[in-house]
Protein backbone atom coordinates (compact mmCIF):
# COMPACT_ATOMS: atom_id res chain seq x y z
CA UNK A 1 0.00 0.00 0.00
CA UNK A 2 2.84 2.38 0.83
CA UNK A 3 4.04 2.35 -2.78
CA UNK A 4 0.73 3.30 -4.44
CA UNK A 5 -0.41 6.43 -2.57
CA UNK A 6 0.30 9.29 -4.92
CA UNK A 7 -1.08 12.85 -4.86
CA UNK A 8 -3.71 12.13 -7.50
CA UNK A 9 -5.04 9.12 -5.58
CA UNK A 10 -5.02 11.14 -2.36
CA UNK A 11 -7.06 13.91 -3.99
CA UNK A 12 -9.56 11.40 -5.37
CA UNK A 13 -9.99 10.00 -1.88
CA UNK A 14 -10.83 13.42 -0.44
CA UNK A 15 -13.26 14.01 -3.28
CA UNK A 16 -15.01 10.73 -2.41
CA UNK A 17 -15.27 11.60 1.30
CA UNK A 18 -12.48 9.35 2.59
CA UNK A 19 -8.98 10.06 3.88
CA UNK A 20 -5.87 8.00 4.69
CA UNK A 21 -4.37 7.24 8.09
CA UNK A 22 -1.54 5.11 9.41
CA UNK A 23 -1.23 3.33 12.74
CA UNK A 24 1.99 5.16 13.62
CA UNK A 25 4.78 7.29 12.19
CA UNK A 26 6.77 4.18 11.33
CA UNK A 27 3.87 2.09 10.02
CA UNK A 28 4.53 0.84 6.47
CA UNK A 29 0.87 0.77 5.42
CA UNK A 30 -2.10 3.12 5.34
CA UNK A 31 -5.84 2.57 5.54
CA UNK A 32 -8.74 4.65 4.26
CA UNK A 33 -11.25 6.08 6.73
CA UNK A 34 -14.89 7.11 6.25
CA UNK A 35 -16.28 8.11 9.67
CA UNK A 36 -19.96 7.56 10.42
CA UNK A 37 -19.99 11.07 11.87
CA UNK A 38 -17.89 13.90 10.50
CA UNK A 39 -16.86 17.07 12.31
CA UNK A 40 -17.26 20.27 10.31
CA UNK A 41 -17.07 23.94 11.23
CA UNK A 42 -19.83 25.96 9.55
CA UNK A 43 -18.07 29.06 8.26
CA UNK A 44 -20.76 31.31 9.73
CA UNK A 45 -20.71 29.37 12.98
CA UNK A 46 -17.10 29.77 14.08
CA UNK A 47 -17.22 30.50 17.83
CA UNK A 48 -15.02 33.51 18.46
CA UNK A 49 -14.69 33.95 22.21
CA UNK A 50 -13.97 37.34 23.74
CA UNK A 51 -10.55 36.12 24.84
CA UNK A 52 -9.64 34.88 21.37
CA UNK A 53 -10.89 38.13 19.85
CA UNK A 54 -8.60 40.05 22.21
CA UNK A 55 -5.68 37.82 21.25
CA UNK A 56 -6.33 38.36 17.54
CA UNK A 57 -6.47 42.13 17.96
CA UNK A 58 -3.26 42.09 20.01
CA UNK A 59 -1.47 40.19 17.22
CA UNK A 60 1.08 38.22 19.26
CA UNK A 61 2.00 36.20 16.17
CA UNK A 62 3.07 36.87 12.63
CA UNK A 63 0.49 34.75 10.77
CA UNK A 64 1.59 33.53 7.35
CA UNK A 65 0.21 31.34 4.58
CA UNK A 66 2.25 28.61 2.88
CA UNK A 67 5.72 29.78 3.89
CA UNK A 68 6.70 26.62 5.81
CA UNK A 69 4.32 23.88 4.76
CA UNK A 70 6.71 20.98 5.30
CA UNK A 71 7.74 22.29 8.71
CA UNK A 72 4.09 22.49 9.80
CA UNK A 73 3.42 18.96 8.56
CA UNK A 74 6.47 17.60 10.37
CA UNK A 75 5.50 19.39 13.60
CA UNK A 76 2.03 17.88 13.37
CA UNK A 77 3.58 14.43 12.92
CA UNK A 78 6.11 14.85 15.76
CA UNK A 79 3.90 13.34 18.44
CA UNK A 80 4.16 10.10 20.38
CA UNK A 81 0.94 9.00 18.66
CA UNK A 82 0.41 10.12 15.07
CA UNK A 83 -1.40 8.89 11.98
CA UNK A 84 1.01 10.68 9.60
CA UNK A 85 3.56 8.20 8.29
CA UNK A 86 6.16 8.87 5.61
CA UNK A 87 3.85 7.63 2.83
CA UNK A 88 1.16 10.16 3.75
CA UNK A 89 3.80 12.85 4.22
CA UNK A 90 5.24 12.34 0.72
CA UNK A 91 1.82 12.31 -0.95
CA UNK A 92 0.72 15.43 0.94
CA UNK A 93 3.90 17.25 -0.06
CA UNK A 94 3.00 16.36 -3.65
CA UNK A 95 -0.42 17.96 -3.16
CA UNK A 96 1.23 21.08 -1.78
CA UNK A 97 3.54 21.28 -4.78
CA UNK A 98 0.45 21.04 -7.01
CA UNK A 99 -1.32 23.84 -5.10
CA UNK A 100 -3.86 21.61 -3.32
CA UNK A 101 -2.44 21.59 0.22
CA UNK A 102 -1.84 24.66 2.36
CA UNK A 103 -0.55 25.70 5.74
CA UNK A 104 -1.43 28.58 8.04
CA UNK A 105 1.49 29.34 10.32
CA UNK A 106 2.03 31.35 13.52
CA UNK A 107 5.50 32.79 13.97
CA UNK A 108 6.96 34.57 16.99
CA UNK A 109 10.43 36.13 17.03
CA UNK A 110 11.31 34.19 13.90
CA UNK A 111 10.24 30.82 15.33
CA UNK A 112 7.37 28.66 14.12
CA UNK A 113 5.18 28.26 17.22
CA UNK A 114 1.94 26.86 15.82
CA UNK A 115 -0.14 26.24 12.75
CA UNK A 116 -2.28 23.90 10.75
CA UNK A 117 -2.37 22.30 7.33
CA UNK A 118 -5.01 20.82 5.09
CA UNK A 119 -6.11 20.03 1.56
CA UNK A 120 -8.16 22.26 -0.73
CA UNK A 121 -10.46 20.84 -3.40
CA UNK A 122 -13.04 23.06 -5.07
CA UNK A 123 -15.07 24.78 -2.37
CA UNK A 124 -13.93 22.39 0.36
CA UNK A 125 -10.98 22.55 2.72
CA UNK A 126 -10.06 19.38 4.59
CA UNK A 127 -8.31 20.32 7.81
CA UNK A 128 -5.76 17.62 8.53
CA UNK A 129 -3.88 18.54 11.69
CA UNK A 130 -2.71 21.41 13.85
CA UNK A 131 -0.04 21.97 16.48
CA UNK A 132 0.85 24.62 19.04
CA UNK A 133 3.85 25.29 21.24
CA UNK A 134 2.64 28.77 22.23
CA UNK A 135 -0.64 29.61 23.94
CA UNK A 136 -3.52 30.09 21.47
CA UNK A 137 -1.30 29.66 18.39
CA UNK A 138 -3.42 26.90 16.84
CA UNK A 139 -6.64 28.80 17.63
CA UNK A 140 -5.27 31.92 15.94
CA UNK A 141 -4.24 29.87 12.89
CA UNK A 142 -7.73 28.35 12.67
CA UNK A 143 -9.39 31.76 12.98
CA UNK A 144 -7.25 33.05 10.12
CA UNK A 145 -8.13 29.99 8.03
CA UNK A 146 -11.88 30.46 8.58
CA UNK A 147 -11.62 34.17 7.71
CA UNK A 148 -9.69 33.33 4.53
CA UNK A 149 -12.29 30.74 3.57
CA UNK A 150 -15.17 33.17 4.16
CA UNK A 151 -13.48 35.88 2.10
CA UNK A 152 -12.45 33.40 -0.59
CA UNK A 153 -15.82 31.80 -1.36
CA UNK A 154 -15.43 28.38 0.25
CA UNK A 155 -18.39 26.23 1.31
CA UNK A 156 -17.09 23.43 3.56
CA UNK A 157 -14.48 23.15 6.33
CA UNK A 158 -14.02 19.48 7.19
CA UNK A 159 -12.36 18.68 10.53
CA UNK A 160 -12.66 14.87 10.32
CA UNK A 161 -13.19 13.79 13.96
CA UNK A 162 -14.96 15.76 16.68
CA UNK A 163 -12.94 16.82 19.72
CA UNK A 164 -13.78 18.99 22.72
CA UNK A 165 -11.34 21.58 21.39
CA UNK A 166 -13.07 21.76 18.00
CA UNK A 167 -16.52 21.80 19.62
CA UNK A 168 -15.48 24.82 21.67
CA UNK A 169 -14.71 26.61 18.40
CA UNK A 170 -18.09 25.87 16.83
CA UNK A 171 -17.60 22.47 15.21
CA UNK A 172 -20.67 20.29 14.75
CA UNK A 173 -21.05 16.59 13.94
CA UNK A 174 -22.95 15.50 10.84
CA UNK A 175 -23.80 12.01 9.65
CA UNK A 176 -22.10 10.38 6.69
CA UNK A 177 -24.96 11.00 4.26
CA UNK A 178 -25.29 14.68 5.17
CA UNK A 179 -21.53 15.11 4.93
CA UNK A 180 -21.44 13.60 1.44
CA UNK A 181 -24.26 15.93 0.38
CA UNK A 182 -22.37 18.94 1.69
CA UNK A 183 -19.19 17.73 0.01
CA UNK A 184 -20.93 17.22 -3.33
CA UNK A 185 -22.37 20.73 -3.15
CA UNK A 186 -18.97 22.19 -2.33
CA UNK A 187 -17.38 20.39 -5.29
CA UNK A 188 -20.13 21.05 -7.86
CA UNK A 189 -21.75 24.38 -7.05
CA UNK A 190 -19.56 26.38 -9.39
CA UNK A 191 -16.58 26.34 -7.04
CA UNK A 192 -14.51 23.57 -8.59
CA UNK A 193 -12.09 24.98 -11.11
CA UNK A 194 -10.51 23.35 -14.14
CA UNK A 195 -7.41 22.15 -12.27
CA UNK A 196 -9.56 20.48 -9.61
CA UNK A 197 -11.78 18.80 -12.18
CA UNK A 198 -8.75 17.55 -14.06
CA UNK A 199 -7.25 16.12 -10.88
CA UNK A 200 -10.47 14.20 -10.25
CA UNK A 201 -10.61 12.98 -13.83
CA UNK A 202 -13.89 14.73 -14.71
CA UNK A 203 -14.90 17.36 -17.24
CA UNK A 204 -14.33 20.98 -16.27
CA UNK A 205 -16.87 22.39 -18.73
CA UNK A 206 -18.66 25.32 -17.16
CA UNK A 207 -16.51 25.30 -14.03
CA UNK A 208 -15.64 28.65 -12.55
CA UNK A 209 -12.36 29.66 -10.97
CA UNK A 210 -11.76 27.88 -7.68
CA UNK A 211 -12.08 29.65 -4.34
CA UNK A 212 -8.98 31.43 -3.16
CA UNK A 213 -7.27 31.49 0.21
CA UNK A 214 -5.50 34.71 -0.77
CA UNK A 215 -8.64 36.72 -1.58
CA UNK A 216 -8.52 38.07 1.97
CA UNK A 217 -5.17 39.72 1.25
CA UNK A 218 -6.83 41.84 -1.43
CA UNK A 219 -9.50 43.26 0.87
CA UNK A 220 -9.16 46.84 2.01
CA UNK A 221 -7.53 46.67 5.44
CA UNK A 222 -6.64 50.12 6.81
CA UNK A 223 -5.20 48.56 9.98
CA UNK A 224 -2.67 46.39 8.16
CA UNK A 225 0.84 47.52 8.94
CA UNK A 226 3.03 48.65 6.07
CA UNK A 227 4.81 45.65 4.60
CA UNK A 228 2.74 43.14 6.62
CA UNK A 229 2.43 39.75 4.95
CA UNK A 230 -1.20 39.15 5.92
CA UNK A 231 -4.42 40.71 7.20
CA UNK A 232 -4.62 42.48 10.54
CA UNK A 233 -6.09 40.80 13.57
CA UNK A 234 -8.78 43.47 13.70
CA UNK A 235 -9.95 42.53 10.19
CA UNK A 236 -10.05 38.84 11.16
CA UNK A 237 -12.29 39.69 14.14
CA UNK A 238 -14.56 41.80 11.94
CA UNK A 239 -14.95 38.98 9.41
CA UNK A 240 -15.66 36.33 12.03
CA UNK A 241 -17.86 38.35 14.32
CA UNK A 242 -17.94 37.86 18.08
CA UNK A 243 -20.40 35.20 19.16
CA UNK A 244 -19.49 34.39 22.74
Amino acid sequence: MADVLDPRMLLRGYGAGIFPMADSRDAPDIFWVEPRERAIIPLDGFRLSKSLARTLRREPFDVRLDTAFHDVLRCCAARSETWINETIERATLGLHAAGHAHSVECWKDGELVGGLYGVRLGGAFFGESMFSIATDASKVALAHLVARMKAGGFALLDCQFMTDHLASLGAIAVGRDEYLERLAQALSSGTSGASDASALGVSSAGASSPPSLVALDRLDDPVRAAGAAGPSGKLIVQLLGQTS
